[in-house]
C-alpha cells in the first residue's frame, strides 16, 4: 500500500460562490422569543425570510446573454452557445426568489446590444428551439486525462450493500479488476416490528472469498449509520486497513474496544491528515474534499479509475452562513476526469423549506438558556459535537453548570476532549449525580434519547425511572434534534408525556432549535450544477427519496440514461466509452440482525415467532402420559403468557384442559405413544379451539412428559 502527499483539485481556501451576495439581516434570521411567562401556550411564528438569490445561475424570465456565432470548432467541456431568437423557458422553482428581475421575452439585457444571428456552420451546435425549457446537458467527453490506461476487459463495479432502501446501514463496495475498497460500514436501527433486535448490519456474504482483495475501508465521518457496524464487519473481512480522519478513527477504536476488549490495538489505521492528501489503494487513486456536516472531521471522497471518477460527499449540507470560514463550494470537482460519477446522499430531497442556519439555532438556544428560571434539559444526538461544544462554551460564559448524560454522548465528548476538539471545562462540567447540589436556574442537562428510544436517558427521565432527575413544571425541555424516519411514533409518545410534566416544551415545530446536517432539494440542485456529473447515483436514503432525487435531476436537464436508482445488492458496471450497465447478478443483502451478543443468529422465522407472541401471546400445554400405553395421567397443566389472565378466565382454561384430555386420549393403548404426533395434534386442534373461543391465535407450545 502506497501513501503519498499530493495536491488534488480543491478550491482555494473554501471558495465562496455567494461572496457577492448580501448577508441576511441577523434579526431576520433569529426568531424572537417571548418572555418565559408566555412560553407555555404561545407559539413563536417563523418570519418570512426571503430566499437568498444565487447569482451564479441565470434568473427566471431573463434571456440568456447571446454572442455572435462564429464558424469555429467547439472546445471540449465548453457549454453550447445560445441563439438570440427567443429565450428558453425555465422550470419554475417551488418558491419564487424575491430578487429576480422581470425581463420581457425577446428583450435584451440593459447595456447589451442584440447581435446579428449568423447561419449555423459545421461543428456548431443546433440552435435552441423556441418555447423549449432550459436544460443542462452534461458532457460525456473527457476534459482531463484519466489516471491510467484502460486494459481490455477491465471495469469499475459499484455495489451498495446497504443505504439504498433505508436510512442507515450505509456501505458501498467498489471493485476494479481484483482490487476492492469499501466506503463506510454503518448500522441500521431496528424497526418497530423487530422485537428484541438491537440493530442491523450490512450483509458481507458478497465479499466472502475476496477478503484478500480488499485494499482498505474508507470512513466518511463518525456517525453510527456510517461506522456502527465496523467492529463486526472488519473482523469478518480479516481486518483490512481503515482510512479516516482523526475523530472518526478514534470513535471506531472506541467501538472496537466495546465490542471486544483489547482488539483496538490490532486495527490497521491510515489517518487523513489533510484534505490535500492522496492515497493509492491497489489500482484506486483516492483523494478527498471538504464537506459541511453536523459532526467534526466529515470528509468527501474521490475514487479515481480509468473507467470513471467517483465523487462521494458522504453525508453533506450547504451552510450559506457558516460559523467560521467561507461557504464550502464544489465547483472545483467539475474539473475532475470524465466520466464523473456523483453518488449523492439524497435524504433531504423531499424537504423544500429553507434550512435553518446554525447561527439561528445557536442564538435561540442561548436565549432559552440565559432566560430560564429553572433547569434546562436538552435532548439531542450523541454525535452532535459541534452543538455540544457551543453549549458548553456558552454555559461557562454565563456561569451555569452542565451535566452530560447518556453513555454515547459522554464517550464522544471524552474522545473529542482527548483530541483537543473540546476544552476540558473543569469548572463547568459536573456529573449527573451532582445536579441537586446547585440552584435549578444554574443547571443545564444535555442528554440522549430525543428519538424516543426506550432505554435512553430522555425516556427514563420522562417515565420517572431516572435516579437523579425528575421533570418539574418550571423546567424547560428542548428537543434539539430532527426525527429519524421510522421513529415518528416513539418521538410523539415522548412528547406527549413531557407535555404532561412541563409547561415549557420546545421543539422544531414551534422554534428553530435544530439545524439539520442534511441538504434540502435546493442544495441538491446547486451541487448538481456545480459538479456537472456525467452520471448521477442518488444514495443513502429510502427508495422513494432516491426516486425523487432522480426526478429532480431530470427537471434540471439530466437525461434518463445518466441516472440510476439502485437497490441494495445491485451491481452497476462502468467501462470507458460505454454506457453503464446494471448486472443481472445481485449481492445478498438480507438482514444481519444483532441481538445481544448474537450476530445473524436471529432469522425471519424467529422474528415471526416474536411478533406472534407480541400480538396474541402464548399458551403452554403440559401433558403427562404413560410411556407404554400413551394414555394421559392426571389433568394437563396450562401456562398463559400474554394471552389471557388465567384467574379471570377460569371457564376458558377448564374447557381447554378438557379439550387437551380428549385430544390425548389414546384410542389404541396397545401401541407406544408417538410424541411428535401428539404434539402436532395438540398444537393444531387447541389453536383452532382457542381461535373459535377468542378470535385470537396465541402460540401453542405443547410439552409431553412420559412416565
Amino acid at each position: 500500500m502506497l501513501v503519498k502527499q499530493q495536491n488534488v483539485p480543491t478550491a482555494s481556501p473554501r471558495k465562496n460562490f455567494s461572496s457577492r451576495l448580501p448577508r441576511r439581516n441577523e434579526p431576520e434570521q433569529i426568531l424572537e422569543l417571548q418572555s418565559l411567562a408566555k412560553l407555555g401556550p404561545s407559539t413563536p411564528s417563523r418570519q418570512n425570510i426571503p430566499s437568498r438569490p444565487n447569482n451564479q445561475f441565470r434568473q427566471n424570465n431573463q434571456p440568456r446573454p447571446v454572442q455572435n456565432v462564429q464558424s469555429q470548432p467547439i472546445q471540449t467541456g465548453q457549454p453550447r452557445p445560445a441563439q438570440a431568437s427567443q429565450p428558453r423557458q425555465v422550470i419554475q422553482p417551488r418558491q419564487a426568489v424575491s430578487s429576480r428581475q422581470n425581463v420581457q421575452p425577446g428583450q435584451a439585457q440593459v447595456g447589451q446590444a442584440r447581435p446579428n444571428v449568423q447561419p449555423r456552420q459545421n461543428n456548431q451546435p443546433r440552435p435552441t428551439q423556441n418555447n423549449q425549457p432550459k436544460l443542462y446537458r452534461p458532457t460525456f467527453v473527457s476534459n482531463t486525462v484519466a489516471p491510467a490506461a484502460v486494459s481490455s476487459g477491465s471495469s469499475l463495479k459499484i455495489c451498495p450493500l446497504g443505504g439504498q432502501e433505508e436510512v442507515g446501514r450505509n456501505c458501498t463496495v467498489f471493485e476494479y479488476d481484483n482490487d476492492i475498497i469499501i466506503l463506510d460500514m454503518g448500522l441500521q436501527f431496528a424497526d418497530e416490528d423487530m422485537p428484541g433486535i438491537d440493530y442491523i448490519v450490512p450483509n458481507v456474504a458478497y465479499l466472502r472469498g475476496k477478503e484478500k482483495n480488499i485494499r482498505g475501508v474508507i470512513f466518511s465521518h463518525g456517525h453510527l449509520d456510517h461506522i456502527g457496524a465496523a467492529p463486526i464487519l472488519l473482523e469478518q473481512l480479516g481486518n483490512p486497513p481503515i482510512i479516516g480522519r482523526k475523530l472518526t478513527l478514534a470513535m471506531i477504536k472506541h467501538r472496537q474496544e466495546d465490542y471486544k476488549r483489547g482488539t483496538a490495538k490490532s486495527l490497521k489505521t491510515i489517518n487523513i491528515d489533510s484534505i490535500s492528501q492522496k492515497l493509492t489503494l491497489g489500482k484506486f487513486q483516492i483523494s478527498f474534499f471538504q464537506v459541511e456536516h453536523s459532526i467534526v472531521d466529515a470528509v468527501g471522497v474521490i475514487i479515481s479509475t480509468p473507467h470513471g471518477t467517483v465523487i462521494h460527499p458522504g453525508d453533506w449540507t450547504m451552510e450559506e452562513d457558516p460559523l467560521e470560514g467561507q461557504v464550502v463550494g464544489y465547483e472545483h470537482l467539475s474539473q475532475l476526469p470524465s466520466p464523473r460519477i456523483l453518488m449523492l446522499e439524497s435524504l433531504g430531497v423531499a424537504y423544500s423549506k429553507e434550512r435553518v442556519p446554525v447561527k439561528t439555532t445557536q442564538h435561540n438556544l442561548e436565549m432559552l438558556i440565559s432566560e430560564a428560571k429553572g433547569r434546562v434539559i436538552i435532548g439531542t444526538f450523541a454525535s452532535q459535537l459541534e452543538r455540544i461544544t457551543h453549549l458548553l462554551a456558552y454555559a461557562e460564559k454565563i456561569g451555569k453548570k452542565v451535566a452530560l448524560d447518556g453513555y454515547g454522548m459522554k464517550m464522544n465528548v471524552k474522545i473529542a476532549q482527548e483530541l483537543g476538539y473540546i476544552p476540558a471545562h473543569k469548572n463547568t462540567l459536573i456529573s449527573i449525580e451532582e445536579v441537586s447540589k446547585y440552584p435549578e436556574n444554574k443547571i443545564l442537562v444535555i442528554c440522549t434519547g430525543a428519538q424516543g428510544e426506550s432505554n435512553a436517558v430522555f425516556a427514563r427521565i420522562v417515565n420517572g425511572n431516572h435516579h437523579y432527575i425528575t421533570i418539574k413544571k418550571s423546567d424547560i425541555v428542548i428537543f434539539s434534534s430532527s426525527v429519524i424516519p421510522g421513529n415518528e411514533r416513539s418521538v410523539q409518545k415522548v412528547k406527549d408525556q413531557i407535555y404532561r410534566l412541563s409547561d415549557n416544551v420546545i421543539h422544531s415545530s414551534i422554534m428553530d432549535v435544530h439545524s439539520g446536517g442534511h441538504a434540502n432539494a435546493e442544495d441538491i440542485k446547486k451541487i448538481l450544477h456545480q459538479i456537472k456529473p456525467d452520471y448521477f447515483l442518488p444514495v443513502y436514503a429510502n427508495h422513494y427519496m432516491l426516486v425523487e432525487a432522480k426526478k429532480l435531476a431530470l427537471r434540471e436537464g439530466f437525461r434518463d440514461e445518466q441516472i440510476s436508482v439502485l437497490d441494495n445488492g445491485n451491481i452497476i458496471k462502468f467501462q470507458k466509452d460505454r454506457k453503464p450497465m446494471v448486472l443481472k447478478e445481485k449481492a445478498n443483502t438480507d438482514y444481519v440482525m444483532v441481538d445481544g451478543l448474537g450476530i445473524g443468529d436471529v432469522s425471519e422465522i424467529v422474528l415471526r415467532d416474536r411478533r406472534m407472541m407480541a400480538d396474541d401471546g402464548m399458551i403452554v400445554v403440559i401433558a403427562t402420559i404413560d410411556a407404554k400405553t400413551g394414555s394421559i395421567i392426571g389433568n394437563p397443566d396450562l401456562i398463559s403468557r400474554g394471552f389471557v389472565h388465567m384467574k379471570e378466565n377460569r371457564d376458558l382454561i377448564e374447557k381447554t384442559r378438557m379439550k387437551v384430555k380428549t385430544i390425548v386420549k389414546d384410542k389404541n393403548p396397545m401401541t407406544a405413544a408417538d410424541d411428535d404426533y401428539i404434539k402436532n395434534k395438540i398444537r393444531n386442534e387447541i389453536g383452532q379451539f382457542l381461535f373459535k373461543a377468542t378470535e385470537r391465535r396465541p402460540m401453542v407450545l405443547p410439552v409431553i412428559i412420559k412416565v
